[in-house]
C-alpha cells in the first residue's frame, strides 16, 4: 500500500507543485539584486556553487539566470518528489546528501562542476538544523575550484510553513526580491581551519543576505503601496 501511495504522490505531486509555483511567480513582480555577480561568473565561462537555504526552495527556479545546472536532492521519497518538480524547470538533479550517499554525491557534484554545470546546494539541507551550514558545499568548492554564491529569497507577504526548514510560499501578487552575495573562493590546499572558516563565512552571508532581503521586499511593497499602483 505504501509503494502504491508513493507512485501515484511521485505522478501526481510534481506537475501540480510546478504548476503552483508557476502560477504564484506569475501573479509576482520580481526583482534580483546582485546578479552581476553571477553575470561576471559566466561571462568568464565559470561555473559556480548555487547556495541557498533549504526553506527558500519553492522559488529558486527562478533564482538561477544560468543555462545548466544540477541541483543537489536528498535521496529519500521528499527528495525524489523536489527532484520531479525541478525537471519540470529543466533543472537536473545529484541525488544524495551528508546524511546519505553523501561521497557518492559530492563526487557527482564535482565532475558536473569540472564539466561546466552550475550546482546548486542547500547548505541547511536535507534535514537542518535550520540556517547552519554543512560542509557540502565547501567541500565542493575545494575539490573543483567552483566559486560559491549564497543567494536568498524574499517575499513582502509569505506564507511560512511549520516545517523544520520554515518553507516559505509567497502569496500571489506579493514582491519578490532575490539576493545574490560576494562568491567565497575554496584554496585546493585549504586544510581543516580555512574549511571551517569558509563554511562559517558561507552560513554568515546567508543569514545577512536573507535580513537584507526582507528589508528590500518589504520597502519595494510599501514604495508600491504609497505610489497607489497595482500589479497587472
Amino acid at each position: 500500500m505504501e509503494k502504491l501511495s508513493r507512485k501515484l504522490a511521485r505522478a501526481i505531486v510534481p506537475p501540480l507543485a510546478a504548476a503552483l509555483i508557476r502560477l504564484t511567480r506569475w501573479t509576482m513582480r520580481l526583482s534580483w539584486v546582485g546578479r552581476e555577480r553571477v553575470d561576471a561568473l559566466r561571462a568568464q565561462r565559470r561555473p559556480y556553487i548555487h547556495a541557498f537555504w533549504h526553506g527558500h526552495l519553492f522559488m529558486m527556479p527562478y533564482s538561477y539566470l544560468g543555462d545548466r545546472i544540477a541541483i543537489m536532492i536528498s535521496a529519500h521519497h521528499d527528495g525524489e518528489l523536489i527532484a520531479r518538480t525541478m525537471k519540470r524547470f529543466g533543472h537536473e538533479a545529484i541525488r544524495g546528501s551528508s546524511t546519505s550517499g553523501g561521497a557518492v554525491a559530492l563526487r557527482a557534484a564535482v565532475r558536473a562542476l569540472r564539466g561546466g554545470a552550475d550546482v546548486g546546494f542547500t547548505p541547511d539541507g536535507p534535514r537542518g538544523p535550520r540556517h547552519r551550514a554543512q560542509m557540502g558545499a565547501v567541500a565542493a568548492a575545494r575539490l573543483s575550484g567552483a566559486p560559491i554564491v549564497p543567494v536568498v529569497f524574499a517575499a513582502s507577504r509569505r506564507k511560512v510553513m511549520r516545517s523544520w526548514d520554515g518553507f516559505i510560499v509567497p502569496m500571489p501578487f506579493s514582491r519578490g526580491v532575490f539576493v545574490y552575495g560576494e562568491p567565497i573562493e575554496v584554496p585546493a590546499s585549504a586544510g581543516a581551519a580555512q574549511l571551517e572558516s569558509a563554511r562559517l563565512l558561507l552560513e554568515q552571508r546567508l543569514s545577512d543576505l536573507t535580513r537584507r532581503a526582507g528589508t528590500l521586499a518589504t520597502r519595494a511593497a510599501d514604495a508600491v503601496a504609497g505610489m497607489g499602483t497595482h500589479h497587472v
